[in-house]
């Protein structure tokens, strides 16, 4: 007699390694997707970006949002706000997570900037001043592209040298 099929023995060993292969990835899966810094504050800046093109547009006032390359911190102002109250807004400045850096900002008709402050105008008109932010945390980057047009961010997983291709580009001319 030819018997196809599987015996229950057969079936219970292969249910068991599934649910060890389980055990042991699940976790690790869910701590990489819920516990990945460097995604959660490109998705902050993101946010950031896109409520104060809102506000400066609804509000009709320029919006500025504060970058601390030394301190990996960020906050934002109104142009017309008093000094003291912007230093308020710098007392509750969102603080990067450990780990995660700003490794450098570019902006156009500006050297690249690796430490010290830098700001990003978002006008009433809805112009966001173009800029180039780099992230980084060990050995991943994020690049995020600020359009002056555009009401988008643009996203690259990796380093992305926007001033070099500028200056080739130029070179060429």
């Amino acid at each position: 007699m030819n018997k196809k099929g599987y015996t229950l023995i057969e079936l219970a060993v292969v249910v068991f390694l599934i649910g060890v292969i389980l055990l042991i990835a699940i976790p690790k899966v869910r701590d990489t997707i819920l516990s990945d810094n460097l995604t959660s504050v490109t998705r902050r800046l993101i946010g950031t970006a896109k409520e104060l093109r809102n506000d400066a547009v609804r509000e009709q006032v320029d919006y500025v949002l504060h970058l601390d390359l030394n301190n990996n911190t960020l906050w934002t102002y109104t142009i017309d706000m008093t000094p003291e109250k912007r230093d308020e807004r710098k007392k509750d400045a969102f603080r990067f997570p450990e780990g995660v850096k700003i490794a450098d900002i570019y902006q156009i008709n500006t050297e690249k900037q690796s430490d010290g402050d830098a700001t990003i105008t978002f006008s009433k008109k809805g112009i966001v001043q173009p800029t180039v932010i780099h992230l980084a945390k060990g050995d991943r980057s994020f690049t995020l592209v600020f359009q002056p047009f555009l009401s988008t961010v643009k996203i690259y997983e990796k380093y992305v040298d926007f001033s070099l291709d500028r200056e080739k580009a130029a070179g060429n001319l």
